[in-house]
């Protein structure tokens, strides 16, 4: 892919890879506090843990686009980075469940500033047509690999630490990905210093309209609000996943936390190969 021959691109491929590493790492590790905390009714902790994760996602991610807009995208990224590592530290210590709400919340919020924030950063540093669409493919590509990857190295893991060490991954993860962002600042910032808002849209007018100007966009579209109702069912079959697996794999078949990271692998695994036949077949 000519899209790697940008030696920013690279670097900030790095990261977006650490980075979902780390939220692997967290998913399994998640699903198993929550069984330890709930027991049985770790689905319904799970369920609402989900719940709180998307509500934030889709509340939060315009919001802080429109907080952020007129800072440099580094920092951004860092700073989404730091609140991420921040709250993975403390997830080790959670002894109620409604602490897991709350950092959930923390950091998908974080992570509804920096996937954004990421996108349009690679935009600008692969100005070329033919160039970004190949860094677009290989980013794609990183998070389906992820889905395969990170439960593979989670279950490597569980083979010989506990769950909670798996925070500890997390963790390095955000860290990892922080470092190799800073590592390119100047070249992400340099390519961004023109796209900033001036000082006039700081005004309560123009936070609004930025806010909601990516919803009217979706919706004043035929083509986007039917990617809209894709994404509802892609999403509903998720959440079954991330919901029923510790539950369906540790209460009802009695298997190991190995064997709950296996099964996230293999929903990975099903998930690649049905969009590389999908195609095929239909």
């Amino acid at each position: 892919m000519r899209a790697f021959t940008y030696p920013t691109f690279r670097r900030l491929y790095g990261a977006q890879v650490v980075s979902l590493l780390g939220t692997g790492l967290l998913t399994v590790a998640l699903g198993l506090l929550a069984y330890d905390l709930a027991g049985p009714d770790a689905g319904r902790v799970l369920g609402t843990a989900l719940a709180v994760k998307m509500v934030a996602y889709v509340v939060m991610a315009p919001v802080m686009r429109a907080l952020v807009a007129a800072l440099p995208a580094s920092r951004v990224l860092v700073g989404a980075d730091l609140v991420r590592l921040g709250m993975a530290c403390c997830l080790p210590w959670v002894g109620h469940v409604w602490q897991i709400y709350l950092l959930v919340f923390a950091l998908q919020t974080a992570s509804a500033t920096f996937t954004p924030t990421f996108s349009a950063t690679i935009a600008r540093v692969v100005d070329d047509g033919d160039d970004y669409s190949s860094a677009v493919a290989a980013s794609r590509i990183a998070y389906d690999l992820e889905s395969v990857g990170s439960p593979l190295i989670a279950a490597a893991l569980l083979t010989v630490v506990s769950y909670s060490t798996l925070f500890v991954g997390t963790a390095l993860g955000f860290a990892a990905s922080a470092v190799l962002v800073l590592s390119c600042r100047r070249d992400i910032n340099r390519s961004s210093i023109n796209e900033r808002p001036t000082s006039t849209s700081t005004s309560a007018e123009s936070f609004a309209r930025r806010t909601f100007a990516g919803c009217r966009i979706m919706l004043a579209r035929g083509v986007f609000r039917g990617v809209l109702w894709v994404n509802v069912v892609v999403a509903a079959a998720t959440a079954l996943v991330m919901v029923g697996t510790v539950v369906f794999v540790r209460a009802d078949l009695g298997g190991s936390a190995t064997a709950v990271a296996v099964a996230f692998a293999a929903f990975g695994a099903g998930s690649i190969a049905a969009a590389i036949l999908g195609p095929l077949i239909f």
